[in-house]
């Protein structure tokens, strides 16, 4: 069983899976306003993953007997720049999720429950996936800069990003 300290913080982690979700739909919104449908689609993938990402939080809350109660996820902007500036803005929200994932995992380890210190090794490995993801992506538009067949490419290139389950392992 799970102690409530901790089964707190993992339903705030819960919320916080699902206001990246938000996020990112956001981010699609954006970026298909702006032509940008690669990207767009791209985004929604990274939508499904952490609608996931939160699915699995509440089935070990579930699995743990925990007492869920599900908080208002925040609002989201739908401003941005330009497509740099959504993924800058992308790999920051990520560095923090990272943050938030690595300060859980002490907290499991000082409270001693290892099944949820396991748990979270499993996000703390993704989020290392997902910020090499997002920087490499910024590289690339960095490299291109303004241009437009450049800028081209890389939306066709990420149009091509599937929907795989992460957290189907």
């Amino acid at each position: 069983m799970i102690n409530k300290n901790l089964e707190k913080a993992l339903v705030k982690q819960l919320n916080k899976e699902f206001h990246s979700a938000y996020l990112y739909l956001g981010m699609s919104a954006y970026c298909s306003k702006e032509g940008f449908n690669g990207a767009a689609s791209w985004f929604l993938v990274q939508y499904q993953e952490e609608v996931s990402h939160g699915m699995k939080f509440f089935k070990y809350l579930e699995d743990q007997d925990s007492d869920i109660e599900l908080p208002e996820i925040k609002s989201s902007k739908v401003e941005y720049k330009s497509l740099l500036d959504v993924f800058i803005k992308a790999l920051l929200h990520e560095q923090g999720m990272s943050k938030n994932l690595n300060n859980l995992s002490d907290l499991a380890m000082k409270e001693k429950d290892h099944a949820t210190y396991n748990l979270l090794q499993w996000y703390v490995t993704e989020q290392v996936e997902e910020e090499a993801t997002l920087s490499e992506i910024i590289d690339h538009i960095k490299l291109v800069g303004d241009n437009g067949y450049g800028l081209f490419t890389i939306d066709k290139d990420l149009a091509g990003r599937t929907f795989i389950d992460p957290t189907a392992n």
